[in-house]
């Protein structure tokens, strides 16, 4: 067993097990942060079709401008709704950095 010491390929087995340690910490940060970004993503994208769900409830009716003036209205209901939501999972994203 020339050079191999305690393990056939060689090394210091503590040094091994830091090098492991190490690459599998690196791995759980990367898969962390790939999870951080899939849950932003998919909060941005569910304010997103709720606000447009919303707007689609609403059947505005009269002239063009009294129908842009209803959705405008909707709007100021639902725009900080989604800003809500959106702060809202910010902070828990924040949280878990």
């Amino acid at each position: 067993m020339e050079g191999g010491g305690f393990f056939p390929f060689g090394g210091d087995p503590e040094e091994i097990l830091r090098g492991l340690r190490d690459f599998a910490e690196t791995q759980s940060e990367s898969v962390k942060e790939a999870q951080r970004e899939q849950f932003a993503t998919l909060t941005l994208s569910t304010a997103v079709e709720l606000t447009a769900a919303a707007l689609k409830q609403v059947q505005p009716t009269g002239t063009p401008a009294e129908q842009a003036g209803a959705l405008r209205d909707a709007m100021r209901v639902l725009f900080p709704e989604a800003v809500a939501l959106v702060s809202a999972a910010r902070q828990g994203f924040m949280r878990e950095s």
